[in-house]
């Protein structure tokens, strides 16, 4: 059954993500990450269980969502987490109301491997910036313009504040994505001295609104 794939001719609707999305974001990007080189590398396995990385992914977005940037398109299928400037870093205190699901999914080993991971937080921009933590489209639904839909209303927040936009791409093959939105690669993170995975830095500096944008 197709029948509920978007015609690519349409632009698809996007609205804010909210904390009741939270069985939505599990689902679409657990099954989005299940590939993806850091969760991974973070989780240990080769190829990760949807479920499972969907539960870890969603206690460390969910913070995010409540900042009130993120969106979701109307079906679930992509998601953009965002968080707005100054507010990229997850506190204890905001992480406590989902510390359970994210310890029993990343196991011990994963939790050694936050530590390593963490130092990016070093090289983070100092200017502010609208932070794009996550994006992911459910591999069904990729290929037809969901993830950009689901930037979109957040980018042209930032415009509108004339501020820029910033992002680590875990895919090289999902730079040019990035690129096609106005990001530019300003340079590459090593994970844990090169025994992790790279990252790309992306940067997006802000651009003239076109006109005045109502965030949906």
């Amino acid at each position: 059954m197709i029948s509920d794939l978007p015609d690519p001719r349409v632009p698809a609707k996007v609205r804010p993500a909210e904390t009741s999305d939270r069985k939505a974001l599990e689902h679409t990007l657990g099954h989005a990450f299940a590939d993806d080189p850091v969760w991974m590398w973070l989780l240990g396995g080769r190829r990760i269980d949807p479920a499972k990385s969907g539960k870890v992914l969603a206690a460390f977005v969910m913070p995010h969502v409540k900042d009130g940037v993120s969106t979701i398109t109307a079906n679930h299928h992509s998601a953009a987490v965002w968080a707005p400037p100054k507010r990229f870093l997850v506190s204890p205190r905001q992480m406590m109301p989902y510390a359970y699901g994210a310890v029993r999914g990343l196991g011990f080993r994963g939790l050694t491997r936050l530590g390593p991971l963490s130092e990016l937080d070093k090289e983070h921009p100092s200017e502010p910036h609208y932070y794009l933590a996550l994006l992911g489209t459910h591999p069904h639904h990729q290929g037809r313009g969901l993830g950009g839909a689901a930037m979109e209303p957040t980018k042209a927040l930032a415009d509108e504040q004339g501020v820029g936009c910033y992002l680590e791409s875990s895919k090289e093959e999902n730079v040019p994505l990035y690129e096609r939105h106005g990001f530019e690669v300003t340079g590459v993170f090593d994970i844990d001295k090169g025994n992790g995975p790279r990252l790309w830095k992306m940067w997006r500096d802000p651009q003239p609104p076109l006109s005045p944008t109502r965030f949906p």
